[in-house]
């Protein structure tokens, strides 16, 4: 199955402050906020949420093709990225810019502050998402992740005008959109992938209720962070997936990421999307249990013995057979 996966290519700073930022705030003056944390953690990792989904999709075997743009620096980044079975052919190299930055610090209830630098991904707009679709052969699927906001409308346009199925990504690019972008990106999307947070802020922004987005999507998939996945569809009754326990959370970026890739590699074998919630929740707890959203160390063996301790022996074997990943 071609799929390919539009989105940021990013480097991650990853901080983490050891006391709460809901401390540190108060209450009648946060029109006036000036705070400084002391981190005891740095991490400089590889991140991107297209990068970090195409990752997790090359670690379960498959071979997704990385659409967005990046700077003369991602040479190293791109032969990681190959090496973990990511097609890298078809990134767009600013010859003047840096690839993006996310510089980001965690607090002890996992709570994010960060500052994103686009750099190169501002010229993932210049991309042409049919030109790609024809050097490949076609796509089964495009997903339009978080990325300059005008690629992700590019690229939603263009997968509509070709007839390709597309997922819609929109996460924390709902903030810089006006309502009829954010239509623009999720009307007629077979998968609208959103957080908690972003499922209330998805209808704000579009003018839409629940209702409404649900009858011009094929399905919405919703995270819950530690309560799981709540899978919606017209007509039939919501559907929650419980999370996959995690013991010694790490760091959470990527977390999201590693579960829309777990749920797609599942789609694209062929299983229903409630083994997909299943196995996108068994990834995104391997990501969870480490910093920076391509740390995991990933092996058949270690995903499947956390898919059989939390949903059992019968899902882990449903998906067995389709992992390309060493035991």
């Amino acid at each position: 199955m071609r799929i390919a996966v539009t989105g940021s290519i990013a480097e991650d700073h990853l901080m983490v402050f050891p006391g709460r930022f809901a401390e540190q705030l108060i209450a009648d003056r946060l029109d006036k906020v000036s705070l400084s944390f002391l981190v005891e953690e740095l991490e400089v990792r590889r991140g991107g949420v297209g990068a970090n989904i195409a990752f997790g999709l090359g670690r379960l075997g498959l071979t997704p093709y990385l659409v967005g743009a990046a700077g003369t620096d991602f040479s190293d980044y791109r032969l990681w990225l190959k090496e973990h079975g990511v097609d890298t052919d078809h990134v767009h190299i600013s010859p003047t810019l840096h690839t993006a930055r996310f510089v980001c610090t965690s607090d002890a209830d996992h709570n994010q502050i960060g500052s994103f630098y686009a750099g190169a991904m501002s010229e993932a707009r210049t991309i042409d998402l049919r030109d790609v679709a024809e050097r490949v052969g076609g796509f089964d699927a495009v997903l339009v992740s978080p990325n300059d906001p005008r690629a992700m409308l590019r690229h939603t346009r263009e997968a509509k005008e070709l007839g390709i199925p597309f997922h819609a990504d929109p996460s924390q690019q709902l903030a810089r959109m006006d309502r009829d972008q954010v239509r623009a990106l999720v009307d007629g999307a077979e998968i609208l992938f959103t957080n908690e947070y972003e499922s209330v802020l998805v209808q704000e922004h579009s003018g839409w209720t629940e209702q409404q987005l649900l009858g011009r999507v094929g399905t919405w998939v919703t995270t819950l962070g530690s309560e799981g996945v709540r899978i919606q569809r017209v007509g039939v009754p919501d559907l929650h997936v419980p999370a996959v326990p995690v013991t010694g959370a790490q760091e959470p970026t990527g977390v999201g990421d590693g579960f829309r890739a777990g749920f797609l590699a599942a789609l694209s074998w062929g299983l229903g999307q409630e083994t997909a919630a299943r196995l996108g929740c068994a990834l995104a707890a391997a990501v969870l249990g480490t910093t920076g959203p391509q740390g995991y160390d990933l092996s058949a063996d270690s995903l499947l013995d956390l898919l059989r301790t939390a949903y059992g022996p019968d899902e882990a074997d449903r998906i067995a057979p389709h992992l390309a990943v060493p035991a």
